[in-house]
């Protein structure tokens, strides 16, 4: 049957604000990385990352009481939810220390190795079967990771691993969020990722602070600092809020291709702050990671489209 007229003027429309919604939270995410990257220059990176998960929850809470919504911070699934916000700010931890020694846009390059991660975490744990052209499409996006690192590598050292790692823990927890979708609210994910990020990152600077590690030991920021905390939190808040309404409004498979303009923002500011730019060799590495990612995500909806098609499949 052929959809009324309204209706496809409708779904247009919620596709345009959706694209609109992704667009503005993948050119606002990478200010957070670059102010992140300014004050790692005066500041721990662990003080960094706890900041950011501080002013999330305060935000968080605040949101909630200026909209007569405490109950919305109530999560059914604590220990679920708590577990993402320690993967989280994990993940947000190795990334904040990458971009203290690395440029933003190289760190988000490689970061964007996750969809190929969160695949094989996906094959290991939910037992999903990953055929030969995925695999391919991994080992081709694993392979620019290493044109990008082999530079970085010699530079500086394991600390171009981090984004390796922030990817790993980021698809561990997209991994969870595949697992208990749709259990809570945004309100209630951000309040206890902001809530269990402070809590672990507070004692992890309490114990660097009592071993007087340079590295890891609490510095009282001065008031500018702080507001460069503040705008830390604020964009984290602002810019997941972007993408999950964004994916409420649009189709998935429209919206996932332009988290890549991420690299683009990043480059961006990247070089109108500290001069950075990637070089040739790194731009053959984003090529290949993007054209892997962007493969990988087409194939998963194909296979998701297919499943559902078939005799009995729960829609």
């Amino acid at each position: 049957m052929t959809a009324p007229a309204g209706a496809s003027g409708s779904s247009q429309d919620n596709n345009l604000v959706a694209l609109s919604l992704m667009s503005g939270a993948m050119m606002i995410v990478p200010i957070m990385d670059v102010i992140a990257k300014y004050l790692a220059l005066s500041l721990p990176p662990l003080e960094v990352t706890f900041g950011r998960f501080v002013f999330q929850l305060i935000i968080s809470l605040a949101a909630a009481i200026l909209t007569w919504n405490l109950k919305g911070l109530r999560s059914k699934r604590p220990a679920v939810n708590y577990l993402r916000g320690i993967l989280l700010s994990a993940a947000v931890l190795c990334f904040f220390t990458a971009v203290k020694y690395m440029p933003v846009a190289t760190a988000i390059s490689i970061f964007f190795v996750e969809p190929m991660i969160l695949t094989i975490l996906a094959a290991l744990i939910l037992k999903e079967k990953v055929g030969l052209r995925r695999i391919t499409a991994i080992f081709i996006g694993l392979a620019g990771a290493l044109i990008i690192l082999r530079p970085s590598f010699v530079e500086i050292g394991p600390a171009s691993l981090l984004p390796l790692l922030t990817a790993t823990f980021f698809a561990s927890y997209l991994l969870l969020n595949r697992l208990y979708a749709g259990a809570d609210g945004l309100l209630a994910i951000q309040f206890s990722a902001g809530l269990a990020g402070s809590v672990v990152l507070g004692i992890a600077l309490a114990v660097g602070t009592l071993l007087g590690n340079p590295d890891y030991a609490f510095a009282v920021p001065d008031l500018n600092q702080t507001g460069f905390l503040f705008a830390i939190g604020a964009i984290s808040f602002v810019g997941h809020g972007l993408v999950v309404s964004a994916f409420q409004k649009g189709e998935a498979a429209l919206l996932a291709p332009l988290q890549y303009l991420e690299i683009v923002s990043a480059t961006l500011f990247g070089f109108l702050v500290f001069g950075d730019f990637p070089d040739g060799p790194t731009w053959i590495g984003i090529a290949l990671i993007v054209g892997s990612g962007l493969y990988i995500t087409q194939r998963e909806r194909a296979l998701n489209k297919r499943r559902a098609n078939e005799p009995g499949a729960k829609l």
